[in-house]
């Protein structure tokens, strides 16, 4: 006799997995609010009507919510693909969000999705069948055979430097120097790995590679459509499981050159959007179970992302699903972390409220997450902003947009940010404070200059106003709060030499800073050589050469790209300056001439940093964003020699540690400069 699961399969785990010993595939769906719900197989190149369908019967194919059978290989009749359709209940929040029975529906799960050659977004997204214009999941072999080749990484510490990455940008471009075929790619990044050695990153941060719908003009992967597959047209093998088997080959590599992998990850909503959204697949399972809706017939879906629709992260299927595929990708593709878009919205109720949030317990105690990097972006897109202490997060690192803006004003030369800066400098612990109660860690501060979002390191000092016009939004979309300032040009269009010099000074010193403060730091890929993006400041659905990557710029911005490279491996060298804890007693603040000037019209500021207490030399540095020089004083004796001077020209504005010698106790800083010395 055979086994009940056998003949009426299990309900965990969810999705489709093959069990070897039967021959025979499980197939798993949540729906709390389905009537009927019906199983759909496909063969290859004949996506319009379904090789098997199958009925799932609820006496006999339900368990408690799950919907599950089972299907020897026979059975399948040679099919690779599958969908499901679901008739959903007569409840009131599923007819406010118009389910439609006819739609054919992609499996949460899927671990690899395939669109056919129909694939049609807009057939999604009006009522009726879309059957042959709907994306499909892939029925998938086992990939636990992946050679690993025992693939490991230690996780860094004061040598941590974060890069932004977006995996097509990175290497799209023709003059990428790779094949073509490998350009955009997984495999593109790998070629890139020497590169990334070279320049001392240790740590990448992947823009969303989960699956995104390619007809949702979503560039940037922040539309996700599936959380456990990597997106199809990163491989440069368009086969099954070629972007599986691409994605871990890239993290094994990677892992060989010391580098971490973190996922950036879009929990807080998915492409389906609104009410005129599409309809792919969690609309059409169960929308009041996996979406945030209300009694509004006009507008029924809660919009806390900014993009008409938002996870209900507060029931328990949702935080299932949420945790199975962090798993999925910790255990099955080995990444280092993540970095949540929006984490705030996990603190949103079922009816729009914030309040506690079980998914964070959740995951800190799960033991394939205990040594996972989590990075949150701790505000939503309705004004919910917790950055730091206010975060539920406790021991998750925190994007700190408060960095990101005080820094720009002051090397911008706003008034009154003297200040701000020691506290950016220091590491933010009015923000994350390591009193008794709290304990925190300055590491848990991201610093960052720059990010996917937002003006590029190049033009935040070339450009005063976004110029965003290709977007398609008649440049109303993206920040107006840039604090960038343009050097007394606009644009990059007949650049007077001596604006294109101020530009690169002021980029060294908001590099330097960067690398100069407690916390960990973070820069967009591409700020190495000062790529430009035109001005665009919210380019997330321009797939060409404003996005991607002109490597051409490496060699014309040799010099910038020296300096980062060594500000890298100074701030690498000296652990001093990025610690566990806060700098505490060992620190020493000072103005350009005795104690700190805290004054409105005040734009300097100096710092003595003992790195006695961890083994390190000590540091003296002098920041001064006044448009006219200022004479500095040593407030701590020397001999000091001088590293960093942001106003010179390569190679003496970072030179060897033990050149540079300083003989008087007065020092002249040039204006818009920072200077480093060490004894």
């Amino acid at each position: 006799m055979e086994s009940w699961y056998a003949t009426e399969g299990s309900s965990y785990p969810l999705g489709v997995v093959f069990v070897p010993g039967e021959d025979a595939y499980n197939f798993a769906l949540y729906s709390k609010n389905a009537t009927d719900v019906k199983l759909l197989l496909f063969l290859d190149e004949e996506y319009e009507k379904p090789v098997v369908t199958f009925e799932l019967d609820p006496s006999k194919h339900k368990s408690q919510r799950v919907w599950h059978c089972r299907l020897k290989r026979s059975e399948l009749a040679g099919a690779r693909f599958y969908a499901y359709q679901v008739r959903c209940c007569s409840d009131r929040r599923c007819l406010l969000c118009r389910i439609d029975p006819q739609k054919l529906l992609l499996d949460p799960y899927a671990r690899e999705v395939f669109f056919p050659p129909d694939f049609s977004r807009s057939a999604a997204s009006r009522p009726g069948s879309n059957i042959g214009k709907a994306p499909l999941g892939y029925i998938v072999p086992d990939h636990s055979g992946f050679p690993w080749q025992e693939d490991h990484v230690v996780p860094h510490e004061h040598d941590l430097i974060i890069y932004e990455m977006h995996v097509r940008g990175f290497t799209r471009n023709p003059n990428a120097v790779m094949s073509k075929e490998d350009r955009g790619t997984f495999r593109g990044v790998v070629e890139k790995i020497p590169y990334l050695k070279e320049l001392g990153i240790t740590a990448v941060e992947l823009l969303p590679v989960h699956q995104y719908d390619p007809h949702a003009g979503d560039y940037w992967g922040y539309m996700p459509l599936n959380f456990f597959s990597p997106h199809r047209s990163y491989a440069a093998e368009q086969v099954p499981s070629g972007a599986t088997a691409e994605f871990k080959t890239m993290v094994r590599e990677l892992h060989k050159a010391g580098i971490e992998v973190i996922l950036d990850v879009v929990f807080n909503h998915t492409t389906e959007e609104g009410t005129s959204g599409p309809t792919y697949h969690l609309k059409g399972i169960d929308t009041s179970t996996y979406y945030l809706v209300r009694n509004d017939p006009m507008d029924p879906f809660f919009n806390f992302s900014g993009t008409g629709n938002t996870l209900r992260t507060d029931h328990p299927a949702v935080q299932r699903m949420i945790m199975d595929s962090l798993r999925y990708w910790v255990k099955e593709m080995h990444v280092d972390g993540f970095r949540f878009d929006l984490a705030s919205v996990f603190t949103r109720r079922s009816d729009g409220s914030v309040g506690a949030a079980p998914i964070f317990s959740d995951i800190a105690t799960d033991p394939d997450l205990a040594h996972t990097r989590l990075i949150a972006e701790p505000w939503d897109a309705q004004g919910l902003y917790q950055l730091g202490r206010d975060f539920p997060g406790s021991t998750w690192l925190q994007w700190n947009s408060g960095f990101r803006d005080d820094v720009r004003r002051f090397i911008k030369g706003d008034p009154s940010m003297v200040g701000a800066l020691m506290h950016r400098l220091y590491g933010s612990d009015h923000l994350f404070p390591d009193d008794l109660l709290h304990a925190y860690h300055p590491y848990q501060s991201v610093n960052y200059i720059t990010s996917h979002d937002g003006f590029t390191l190049y033009d935040l000092v070339s450009y005063n106003e976004k110029h965003n016009t290709a977007n398609g939004h008649n440049n109303m979309d993206g920040t107006f709060a840039n604090y960038s300032w343009n050097c007394g040009w606009e644009g990059n269009q007949d650049v007077p030499e001596e604006v294109l010099e101020l530009r690169k000074r002021q980029a060294k010193n908001l590099f330097i800073l960067l690398m100069l403060s407690n916390g960990t730091p973070m820069f967009v890929a591409g700020d190495e050589f000062l790529q430009t993006q035109g001005g665009n400041n919210n380019p997330y659905n321009q797939d060409n050469q404003t996005t991607w990557l002109d490597w051409s710029r490496l060699e014309h911005m040799q010099e910038h790209f020296a300096f980062v490279k060594k500000a890298i491996a100074f701030r690498k060298a000296h652990p001093s300056l990025a610690r566990s804890r806060f700098w505490r007693a060992d620190v020493k603040w000072y103005g350009a001439n005795g104690g700190v000037d805290f004054g409105a019209s005040s734009h300097t500021l100096a710092f003595f940093l003992s790195g006695k207490s961890v083994g390190d030399r000590d540091l003296y540095v002098m920041i001064n964003s006044h448009w006219e020089s200022n004479e500095f004083t040593f407030m701590e004796p020397g001999p000091w020699n001088r590293v960093v001077d942001t106003s010179l020209k390569p190679p003496l504005d970072f030179m060897e540690e033990e050149q540079g010698e300083v003989r008087h106790s007065h020092y002249t800083v040039s204006p818009r400069s920072v200077l480093v010395f060490i004894k």
